[in-house]
């Protein structure tokens, strides 16, 4: 139990039709899963904070909550960030 309390989580901020959220969520998924984060995803289209914040760099990666990256996931600089 202890070790749950520890995962990392990976939140990817995109919308349905966008292509590089397309590419970001097989780099999120596959760097994820190789450290044990779990991965959650959530939709501008469907909430209108996420809209008016990130609305021009989607696809956006945070990292426990944290703005990591957007428009493009470098999968090295992830894995660093997930294992720091």
């Amino acid at each position: 139990m202890c070790g749950m309390t520890n995962a990392r989580t990976v939140t990817l901020i995109g919308k349905p039709g966008c292509h590089l959220c397309d590419d970001a969520r097989t780099v999120v998924e596959e760097v994820a899963a190789a450290a044990g984060a779990v991965v959650r995803e959530r939709d501008i289209t469907q909430d209108e904070e996420l809209y008016r914040l990130y609305w021009e760099q989607i696809p956006v990666v945070l990292v426990d909550g944290e703005q990591h990256t957007f428009w493009r996931v470098d999968p090295d600089r992830l894995r660093r960030a997930l294992t720091a």
